[in-house]
């Protein structure tokens, strides 16, 4: 399962509407040790969301205590390269290129499900969780 962004900040904030049922969620996935997948790409994007958002302890206590949760992989080239190529067809830029390489990863490792608030998972043909 690949866990993005919109999952990362809903845990962190505990303003977010989402906050308890995505803790639930996580809880769960981590003590039935699904495996959690994670990659640098989302690192970036949650650590620069949450430290702009939520301030430079939550993002620390990201990269403490979250990240080393999930196994990680580092985005090679041609993932990039095909999430790029694609964000340059796409004319709304509703979806974002780490989305796309989140889509792209996923299509490749043969994974189906995102742990994600966001619904563009969704349209791309995914499941998400919680």
């Amino acid at each position: 399962m690949l866990v993005d962004t919109s999952a990362l900040f809903a845990l962190l904030d505990r303003s977010d509407r989402d906050h308890e049922r995505t803790g639930r969620s996580f809880r769960q996935l981590r003590d039935a040790r699904d495996a959690l997948i994670i990659h640098n790409y989302v690192v970036v994007e949650a650590v620069a969301l949450i430290q702009r958002r939520l301030g430079a302890p939550a993002a620390v206590s990201l990269l403490r205590e979250l990240v080393p949760t999930s196994q990680m992989i580092w985005i090679d080239q041609g993932v990039h390269s095909a999430a790029a190529e694609q964000f340059s067809r796409v004319t709304s830029r509703a979806v974002s290129l780490v989305d796309l390489v989140s889509f792209e990863l996923m299509r490749r490792e043969g994974i189906d499900t995102a742990f994600a608030l966001d619904p563009d998972f969704v349209s791309a043909g995914f499941r998400t969780v919680p």
